[in-house]
C-alpha cells in the first residue's frame, strides 16, 4: 500500500541541488533522485534500494544538510514492514 506522502518543496530543492554537485557519492544521487521523483506523486514510493542508499546517507558523517533532507525525505515515503 503506497504512502500519501509527497516530497516538499524544500526537500526537492535539496534533493535537485545534491544531484547537480559533481562530487556527490552515488548513494546520496539515488536518495535523492528517489525524493525528486516523488516530488508531486503520492502513489510512488521509494524502493528498497533507494532506501538502503538514502540509510547509508543519513549515516555518514561526511554528508552534507542537502543530502541529509533528500534521504530522509526518500526514507519518509519508504512503505512501513508488514508484520
Amino acid at each position: 500500500m503506497a504512502k500519501k506522502e509527497v516530497t516538499s518543496k524544500s526537500a526537492a530543492r535539496s534533493a535537485s541541488k545534491t544531484l547537480s554537485r559533481a562530487s556527490t557519492g552515488s548513494a546520496s544521487n539515488s536518495a535523492a533522485g528517489s525524493a525528486l521523483a516523488q516530488r508531486k506523486a503520492p502513489e510512488r514510493v521509494t524502493s528498497a534500494a533507494a532506501a538502503k542508499a538514502a540509510s547509508k546517507t543519513l549515516s555518514d558523517g561526511r554528508t552534507s544538510k542537502t543530502s541529509n533532507s533528500a534521504a530522509g525525505s526518500a526514507l519518509t515515503q519508504r512503505p512501513s514492514k508488514k508484520k
